[in-house]
């Protein structure tokens, strides 16, 4: 089993319902996020594009952030997904510098946090809270694994990029193009 996530660019309005959702399922601090909305601008006028896309950790294959971990709180879990133990965590930071994607924080606990995939609701049948609400259904979620997964279709169907492949981390968020 291995979890992912794909992002469909062309449905994404930018409304941060997922970014709001994912704040109120996983009880994160005001000013805090674990997943944001970007916008990218491309072209002059009046040949302009505009991509918007939903972005969080990566949960990435070959994660530097759980390579570099001293105490071992950045790990592995069920289905690939990339997790921190807050109990275990120092709040050094070593993992926050080493993703190349930009998605962790600092929690004013003294941890490090991040998005989980919302592995609580995963684990019960449930999709991730940021899928579950989003008004244009741009998210995909599921296993790769399994090519009848709502992700594996995604994938099948369009063409698709990563974020920042030269970074060798072979991450499990795709973006359809």
């Amino acid at each position: 089993m291995r979890y992912a996530m794909a992002v469909d660019t062309k449905k994404c309005v930018g409304c941060s319902d997922c970014v709001v959702a994912c704040q109120a399922e996983n009880k994160v601090p005001i000013g805090f996020c674990r997943d944001w909305v970007v916008e990218i601008v491309t072209g002059k006028f009046p040949e302009v594009k505009v991509e918007l896309r939903s972005e969080r950790c990566n949960h990435c294959k070959n994660s530097p952030c759980v390579r570099c971990c001293p105490t071992g709180a950045s790990h592995y879990s069920d289905g690939g997904i990339v997790m921190v133990n807050g109990d275990d965590c120092i709040g050094c930071g070593a993992c926050i510098q080493s993703c190349p994607y930009d998605a962790r924080y600092s929690h004013p606990e003294g941890f490090v946090d991040k998005c989980t995939f919302c592995q609580h609701r995963v684990t019960r049948g449930y999709k991730p809270a940021c899928v579950s609400v989003c008004p244009t259904n741009c998210l995909y979620f599921g296993d790769l694994d399994n090519p009848k997964s709502d992700v594996s279709v995604a994938l099948q169907k369009r063409k698709y990029k990563v974020l920042a492949p030269e970074a060798g981390t072979k991450p499990q968020v795709y973006f359809l193009i």
